[in-house]
């Protein structure tokens, strides 16, 4: 014979699962995954938490922006890297900034969209971190709703920065103590490490939270798939024109670019393969942001198994001498990787 007490239970423990799943949330995720409550693991905990509140500002202004004015774009203004600014860059920049000041948690905040960092006074006396970050990977796919990305690192500050030049941003990708991503798309993905595994999660619109996706996210070995702008063919050296012969006349090998880096990695890491943006014979650093971009990603895509060079340095190895240095990046799956190194290689 069930008793009512009995079949309360059996309801309870049916529920569970979904239950601890939809309670799974990101700065749950932190804490529990550093093991710790102490005080640096609730600031990384709190910091994630409003880069997921940028995400969601985001992702919603993203979702009306064909019905609303003055959003999709450009300003008509050109920003420190010389390129034409989109004006949803400036709003999800200026987003990054409103829901860091007067939090406590950051000292300074530096992109891709200025020229020097943004300082936060108040925050400085007890934020002892640095958010780095690209606010719209992929702006040429804004005005036709397609995928984009914003990609973040986060930094200790190291010394006291008193002439406010960030010297200490100079150091190599290994000093970042976290990276991310942040995916509009179908759905709103963050993908995120501490060092510690690469996690994602999907945001629950219903909820208003990010909920775990997936735990410690392994790239296969190898993967059908290579991603490169191959419009610029004949802009690039040798070696690098001669792997995509190869893979043009290998089967198995499936091509894919959609033009916002994020996406295009983001599939590199669930299925494996490579992502290129190799540099040009005018512009052998490349187009991508060392600090913005590639050390970020590349950050992550260790975590996950993966690999990162510039063909010839690992990329979380490689020194800047300047806050928006530019350099290539070869990343992906650890066989598809090596597989373009060998080129270079020969090729020289």
């Amino acid at each position: 014979m069930t008793t009512t007490s009995d079949s309360s239970q059996q309801s309870i423990r049916e529920t569970r699962p979904s239950l601890e799943r939809d309670c799974m949330t990101l700065s749950r995720h932190v804490l529990q995954h550093l093991q710790s409550f102490a005080s640096d693991a609730q600031d990384l905990s709190a910091l994630m938490n409003r880069i997921a509140l940028a995400g969601k500002l985001i992702s919603r202004h993203l979702s009306r922006a064909g019905l609303m004015e003055g959003v999709l774009g450009f300003t008509g203004e050109v920003n420190v890297q010389g390129e034409s600014v989109k004006k949803m860059d400036v709003y999800a920049n200026d987003v990054f900034i409103a829901v860091f000041e007067q939090s406590g948690l950051v000292c300074r905040l530096a992109s891709e969209e200025m020229d020097k960092p943004y300082y936060i006074p108040e925050n400085c006396p007890i934020g002892r971190y640095t958010l780095l970050y690209d606010p719209i990977d992929g702006s040429s796919n804004t005005d036709t709703n397609l995928s984009l990305g914003s990609i973040f690192a986060i930094r200790r500050q190291e010394g006291d920065d008193i002439d406010g030049t960030a010297q200490d941003l100079l150091a190599p990708g290994r000093k970042q103590i976290g990276a991310g991503y942040i995916l509009y798309g179908p759905s709103t993905m963050l993908v995120y490490t501490l060092g510690r595994g690469v996690h994602s999660f999907t945001l629950d619109p219903s909820l208003g939270e990010f909920i775990l996706t997936e735990e410690n996210i392994q790239m296969p070995e190898h993967g059908s798939i290579y991603s490169v702008n191959e419009g610029n063919f004949w802009q690039w050296d040798e070696p690098i024109r001669e792997y995509v012969r190869y893979v043009h006349r290998t089967e198995g090998y499936t091509a894919r670019y959609s033009g916002a880096m994020v996406s295009d990695i983001h599939r590199v890491l669930l299925q494996g393969g490579v992502f290129l943006y190799p540099g040009t014979r005018q512009k052998p650093e490349g187009k991508l942001r060392l600090l913005y971009e590639s050390a970020p990603l590349a950050y992550i895509i260790e975590q996950a198994g993966g690999r990162a060079t510039t063909g010839h340095t690992n990329i979380l190895d490689v020194v800047p001498t300047k806050l928006h240095q530019r350099t290539p990046l070869i990343i992906g799956s650890k066989q598809d990787v090596a597989k373009v190194e060998s080129f270079i290689q020969n090729g020289h």
